[in-house]
């Protein structure tokens, strides 16, 4: 049965019942990307920029803890001071964080949305990609994480999807990765492999939710089963042998992804593609040592996850972004989504990257503003590793909030940067920081936010 989940209240409800405040994360730990939450530097006013309906009201009523009233906030642009010397204190949205080695500006993260824009077929990204990441990183995030790219050429979701499975593709990475990072953000690469979801269509070609024929540049997915998606072609199951050489596939790309001069490692093992196809019961019925029990369906994901820990330096993070629920009966759910971040977390991996469904059709999902955010907190509080949220979060004081109350370590700015690149500089803005503490690029600085002329 689908549970319908409201926006969260001051206790951040869990997505199956009460939670112990007490598993909340406690202070900041070097390189874990975890904040301290005991003081934040903001309190919560319901208001038109955090999700309020015409009337003004909250939806579904978040509320103070300790009062039960909506708690009051400041004055808009009234800044911060921390209880030192007067000094300005950031809000927590853009207070920096640590991942291994890599120092990040703000909790503010682009997530890997895919463009289907390699419009040549092959894989390469174009000019259209620079500007795409490299816009959004002038735009003050804090992570660009690409989107789906794809290990090899049937690890594509649809032809139009980006790889890195050549020389070629990693050349014309490399322009990307280079100025992404020379405009302050960290550059993330995401590796996929489609799985029994592959050769799917796109806007340029057609066969939207079915099998691009191979005639017409498709290919015949894979799978753990042959079981299919929807209305796509049923997948040949994938022998161990093709298993192994999909294992090395991710490991190759993992080490053109270093050699591209990306700072971090994001593995899809959600939204129905490979890795999350095989944790799945409902889409994984194998009955070797990559199916049965979770520790056997989580088996290619740990060795994805051990290939690329062994072929990427040691302080370069590794992500994983997994669906904490598959929406469906008898399906992939939080305890063993929590249960596989344990052995992630012993595995190496640095943060979990939380989002929900896309492994099977036909599903009620309960989208609205927050609806995903329980489930960060749960991994977060349950696996004690940093956590990113995801889902209908599109206004600055929702996100600050999010951060700020601990329920995730940094919050993806999704479609709400494609209609806005600069989110965050108008966050920033709107959290009442000044244009000296905002991360605008150094030719923007006159035209920032508040200015007059």
């Amino acid at each position: 049965m689908v549970q319908e989940y409201s926006e969260l209240d001051d206790k951040a409800p869990r997505a199956d019942g009460p939670i112990n405040e007490d598993q909340a994360i406690s202070g900041p730990v070097k390189g874990s990307g975890r904040l301290d939450v005991s003081k934040p530097s903001w309190s919560f006013k319901p208001g038109p920029d955090d999700g309020t309906n015409k009337a003004g009201k909250v939806a579904r009523g978040i509320k103070s803890s300790k009062t039960g009233k909506k708690a009051k906030g400041p004055k808009k642009n009234r800044k911060s001071r921390s209880d030192k010397g007067g000094e300005l204190s950031l809000p927590a949205l853009f207070q920096p964080m640590d991942l291994r080695d890599q120092h990040i500006r703000n909790r503010i993260w682009m997530p890997p949305m895919d463009t289907y824009s390699a419009l040549r077929h092959d894989g390469v990204p174009t000019n259209f990609h620079y500007q795409h990441y490299v816009s959004r990183a002038l735009g003050g995030f804090g992570v660009v994480i690409g989107e789906a790219t794809a290990v090899n050429p049937q690890g594509r979701i649809s032809p139009c999807d980006v790889g890195l499975w050549n020389d070629e593709q990693a050349r014309a990475w490399q322009g990307i990765v280079r100025d992404v990072k020379a405009a302050g953000a960290v550059p993330i690469v995401q590796l996929n492999h489609s799985g029994r979801k592959g050769s799917s269509g796109c806007s340029s070609m057609g066969y939207i939710n079915a099998t691009v024929p191979v005639a017409e540049g498709g290919w015949q997915p894979v799978g753990p089963s042959p079981i299919a998606y929807g209305r796509m072609a049923v997948p040949v199951q994938l022998s161990r042998a093709q298993i192994a050489s999909i294992v090395a596939d991710f490991r190759s790309a993992a080490v053109r992804a270093v050699q591209v001069g990306f700072l971090g490692v994001e593995l899809h093992a959600a939204h129905g593609y490979l890795l999350s196809q095989f944790l799945d019961p409902l889409v994984n019925r194998r009955n070797d040592e990559y199916g049965g029990d979770l520790s056997g369906r989580m088996h290619l994901l740990i060795q994805v996850t051990d290939a690329v820990r062994e072929v990427i330096p040691s302080g370069m993070p590794l992500l994983v972004r997994m669906s904490a629920t598959d929406w469906a009966t008898g399906g992939w759910g939080l305890d063993e989504t929590i249960r596989t971040a344990k052995v992630l977390k012993l595995h190496g991996v640095d943060l979990i990257d939380v989002s929900t469904g896309g492994l099977v059709p036909g599903v009620k999902i309960p989208a609205a503003p927050n609806y995903q955010v329980p489930f960060s907190y749960q991994v977060r509080s349950q696996v004690l590793i940093p956590t990113t949220a995801v889902g209908l979060i599109t206004k600055p004081r929702q996100a600050d909030r999010i951060v700020r109350k601990g329920l995730a370590d940094a919050v993806e700015i999704g479609r709400a940067s494609l209609r806005d690149p600069y989110w965050p500089l108008r966050a920033a803005y709107k959290l009442g920081m000044s244009a000296q503490q905002t991360p605008y690029p150094e030719p923007y600085r006159r035209g920032a936010y508040g200015t007059t002329r």
